[in-house]
C-alpha cells in the first residue's frame, strides 16, 4: 500500500500503512501534548465543578495541535494523534477527580484538597485505567456491533488534519468570545450573569431566571436540544411548579428577598427530589444495560484469556504494551494502593484492631480490582457501543459508591455507632469516596481511552505509544488537577462549604456528581436524608422512564438523568444550558435550510457542523480556562468581587448578558452561512 505526501511531509491518505513508519513520539509532539493536557485538564475540572459535566477534549486538541504543528517544517497526522491523545487522557482524569473528590469537602472530612493524597488518587487510578484497557483493545475494536462514534469523529478529524481546510479559526474565535466574555462577567462583572424575576402571591413564590454563563452556553450546545428539552422539564416540575408549592407547604422567613426565599427551598427540598430522580434513574440505567454490561464483562475476561498469546509477527499497527507488563504494572500498583488505604484506615479516630485494619485494606484492594475492572469494561464496551458522552460513569460510580458504602457498613456496623454524624461515621464514609475516586478514575481512562485507540487505529498508529502518551497524559493531569481544585475552592467555595467566612453563596460551584456522592454515603453512614423529598424525585423518575419508553415509538426520547438535572441544579445554571441547546437547534435548522444553495451540499453540511462545534468547544474552553485564571486574584484577595468594576444591581450589565445571548447567536448562526460553504 503506497503512501503519497506533500512538500511539507504530511500525509494525504487517511490511513498510515502498517509498514511505513514515521515519527509519532517525537519531542515536539510529547512538549505540545503535556502543555494541552495541563490545560484542558484545568478547563474541564472547573466545568466539571461548576455543572457537573465536561466536554471532550479530542476534538479541539486535535485542532489546536494541528495549528501548532503547522509551524514546524515537518510535521504529519500521527504527531497530532499523539497530542490528542494524551489531552483527552487529561480531560478524561478530570472528570473522574471532579466527580468524586470534592465530596470529601462536602462531608467536611477534608477542609481543603490535599495535593499529595488527590495527586495519588488521581494518578493511580488513572494508570490502572489505562493497563486495564490494554487487553481490551483487539476484542472491542474487532467487535463489528461497535461503532465508537466518537472515536470515529476523531479519527475523521485526523484524516483532515492532513488538508489545509480544518476550520481552526472558530475554535480561536469561540476560545476568546468565551474567555473575554467569562472576564467581563465573573471578573469585571459588567456583564451580569442572570436575570430574575421572583414575585409573592398570597404565602406562595413564582419566578424565574436566566443564566448568560458562556461555558454552560457551549456545553448546551454540544448537549443538544433533545437533552435540553428534558432539562426544560426538570426546570418545571423543581422551580416553576415546586417552588410556589414548597413555599405554601413549609413557609419561609419574609424578611429575606424572594429570589433568596426560592433558592433556600430549592436547598432545602427541591435538590433532594432531583437526587432521587437521578438515583433511581441510575439504578434503571444499569438494569437496562444488564445485557451489554454482561457482554463488556465477558470480552473483558476473553481478553485476558488470550492476553498471553504469541503471534510471530505482529504488525506495527497491532503492536500493544507486552501482555506481561501489563500484568507486572497491576500488581506492582497494589503496593501504592495499600499503602493509600492503610494511611486512611489506620488513624485515631477509627482506631482499628491489626485484624481488621488488615482486613479492611484487603477487601479495599479487592473492590479496586474487581470493580475497578468491571465498571472499566463496562464503561470501554459502552464507549463503542453508544459513546463516551452517553457513557453512564458517573451512575455507575454513584452504583459503586452506595455498593461499597454498604459493604463497609456492614464491617464496622458492630464497631461504631453508624446512626449518627459522628467523627467514625464521616471517617468511613471518606474510606468510601477514595475508593470510589480511585475506580472512577479508572473509569474514566478506560471509558476514554478506547475512543483514542480506535481514532488511531483509522490512522494507522501504533497502539503502544498511544498508550504510553495515554500514561503521561494521566501523570500530568495528577499533578494539576489538585492545584485546580483547591484553587477553585478557595476562591468559590464548594456547594455550601467554604474555606471562610463571608464567601458569596450564589458563587459557589455546585460540584452535583459530588454533591450527590456526599449525599449518599451520608445516608448511609449518618442517616442525614430528606427522603421524603427523595421519594417524590423516585416517584418522578419512574414516570418520565415510562413516558421515554412511550415516547421511544416516536423516535423521540426523555432522559431521565436529564430531568434529575433539571431538578438538581439552579435554575440559573440549566437556563444557560438551554440557550446553548437552542442555538444548536436554531443553527441545525438554518444549516439544513441553506444546504441546497450550496454547491457542494455533503461538505457544506458537514463542515458547518464541525465549524459550529468547534466553535462551542472554544467557547467552553476559553470560559473554562478564564474561570480558573480568575480563581488566582479572587483567591489571593478573598473575594470574587476583586476585580469588580460595576455595581451588583446595575441595569446595564443585565442589558449587556442579554446582548451577549444576542452576539454569541449571532456567531454560530455565520457557522451556517452560504459564504463559508465548501466548494
Amino acid at each position: 500500500m503506497e503512501n503519497t505526501s506533500n512538500e511539507n511531509g504530511l500525509s494525504q491518505r487517511a490511513f498510515i500503512p502498517a509498514e511505513v513508519s514515521l515519527p509519532e513520539l517525537t519531542i515536539k509532539a510529547i512538549v505540545i501534548s503535556i502543555f494541552l493536557t495541563a490545560i484542558l485538564a484545568g478547563a474541564n475540572a472547573f466545568l466539571g465543578m461548576k455543572v457537573g459535566m465536561t466536554v471532550s477534549a479530542s476534538i479541539p486538541a486535535a485542532v489546536i495541535s494541528m495549528g501548532i504543528l503547522r509551524f514546524f517544517k515537518t510535521h504529519n497526522v500521527l504527531e497530532i494523534n499523539i497530542s490528542q491523545t494524551a489531552a483527552s487522557a487529561g480531560e478524561a482524569l478530570a472528570a473522574g477527580m471532579v466527580f468524586t473528590m470534592p465530596a470529601l469537602i462536602i462531608i467536611r472530612y477534608w477542609t481543603h484538597f490535599n495535593y499529595w493524597h488527590t495527586a495519588t488518587i488521581a494518578a493511580l487510578g488513572g494508570v490502572l485505567g489505562v493497563l486495564f484497557s490494554i487487553p481490551l483493545r483487539k476484542v472491542l475494536l474487532a467487535d463489528k456491533t461497535l461503532h465508537f462514534p466518537e472515536g470515529t469523529a476523531i479519527g475523521n478529524v485526523l484524516k483532515a488534519s492532513a488538508s489545509d481546510d480544518m476550520p481552526l479559526k472558530e475554535l480561536v474565535m469561540g476560545g476568546s468570545a468565551g474567555a473575554v466574555i467569562s472576564l467581563c462577567e465573573s471578573g469585571f462583572k459588567l456583564i451580569a450573569s442572570d436575570i430574575q424575576f421572583w414575585i409573592q402571591r398570597g404565602t406562595a413564590i413564582f419566578g424565574f431566571g436566566v443564566g448568560f454563563d458562556a461555558a454552560l452556553i457551549g456545553a448546551g450546545y454540544i448537549i443538544g436540544v433533545n437533552v435540553c428539552v428534558a432539562i426544560f422539564l426538570g426546570i418545571v416540575l423543581g422551580w416553576i411548579i415546586g417552588v410556589p408549592l414548597l413555599a405554601v407547604t413549609y413557609g419561609y422567613d419574609a424578611s429575606l428577598s424572594y429570589s433568596k426565599i426560592a433558592f433556600s427551598l430549592w436547598a432545602d427540598h427541591i435538590r433532594y427530589m432531583g437526587l432521587g430522580v437521578m438515583i433511581v434513574g441510575g439504578f434503571w440505567a444499569v438494569m437496562t444495560m444488564f445485557k451489554p454490561m454482561y457482554d463488556g464483562l465477558k470480552v473483558s475476561i476473553k481478553a485476558l484469556g488470550n492476553g498471553g498469546t504469541k503471534n510471530t509477527i505482529i504488525l506495527r499497527t497491532d503492536r500493544d504494551m507486552p501482555i506481561n507488563v501489563v500484568g507486572w504494572g497491576v500488581l506492582l500498583l497494589l503496593i501504592p494502593f495499600y499503602f493509600l488505604l492503610n494511611h486512611f484506615t489506620d488513624t485515631q479516630i477509627l482506631h482499628l484492631s491489626s485484624t481488621l485494619l488488615s482486613g479492611t485494606n484487603v477487601v479495599s484492594l479487592l473492590m479496586i480490582l474487581v470493580g475497578g475492572f468491571a465498571i472499566a469494561s463496562i464503561c470501554a464496551y459502552f464507549a463503542g457501543l453508544v459513546g463516551s458522552s452517553t457513557n453512564p460513569l458517573s451512575s455507575l460510580s454513584l452504583i459503586g459508591l452506595i455498593c461499597i458504602s454498604l459493604l463497609l457498613a456492614f464491617m464496622f456496623s458492630s464497631h461504631f455507632n453508624l446512626n449518627s454524624r459522628n467523627a467514625q461515621s464521616i471517617a468511613i464514609a471518606a474510606i468510601a469516596i477514595i475508593i470510589t475516586a480511585i475506580v472512577a478514575g479508572t473509569a474514566a481512562i478506560s471509558n476514554d481511552t478506547i475512543q483514542d485507540l480506535k481514532a488511531g487505529q483509522m490512522v494507522g498508529a501504533t497502539p503502544w505509544k498511544q498508550q504510553v502518551m495515554l500514561v503521561l497524559g494521566v501523570v500530568v493531569a495528577s499533578f494539576v488537577i489538585p492545584y485546580v481544585l483547591q484553587l477553585l475552592f478557595d476562591a468559590y467555595g464548594i456547594a455550601n462549604v467554604f474555606p471562610r467566612p463571608g464567601m458569596d453563596p450564589s458563587q459557589a460551584l455546585l460540584a452535583p456528581q459530588a454533591g450527590l456522592m456526599a449525599a449518599a454515603v451520608e445516608a448511609i453512614f449518618t442517616h442525614s436524608m430528606n427522603w421524603l423529598m427523595i421519594g417524590i424525585g423516585g416517584a418522578i423518575a419512574v414516570i418520565t422512564l415510562v413516558a421515554d419508553r412511550f415516547l421511544m415509538k416516536y423516535n423521540l426520547r426523555l432522559p431521565v438523568l436529564a430531568v434529575g438535572i433539571g431538578i438538581y441544579l439552579p435554575v440559573t445554571t440549566t437556563t444557560s444550558l438551554i440557550l446553548g441547546g437552542v442555538m444548536a437547534y436554531l443553527v441545525d435548522r438554518n444549516i439544513k435550510k441553506k444546504k441546497a444553495r450550496a454547491k457542494n451540499v455533503a461538505n457544506y453540511e458537514n463542515m458547518s457542523r464541525q465549524k459550529a462545534l468547534l466553535l462551542a468547544s472554544g467557547l467552553v474552553a476559553g470560559a473554562a480556562l478564564m474561570g480558573v485564571l480568575l480563581a488566582i486574584p479572587f483567591a489571593i484577595e478573598g473575594t470574587t468581587n476583586a476585580l469588580r468594576l460595576m455595581s451588583k444591581d446595575a441595569v446595564i450589565s443585565k442589558v449587556l448578558g442579554i446582548a451577549v445571548i444576542l452576539g454569541l447567536g449571532y456567531l454560530f448562526s455565520n457557522c451556517a452561512s452560504v459564504k463559508n460553504k465548501v466548494d
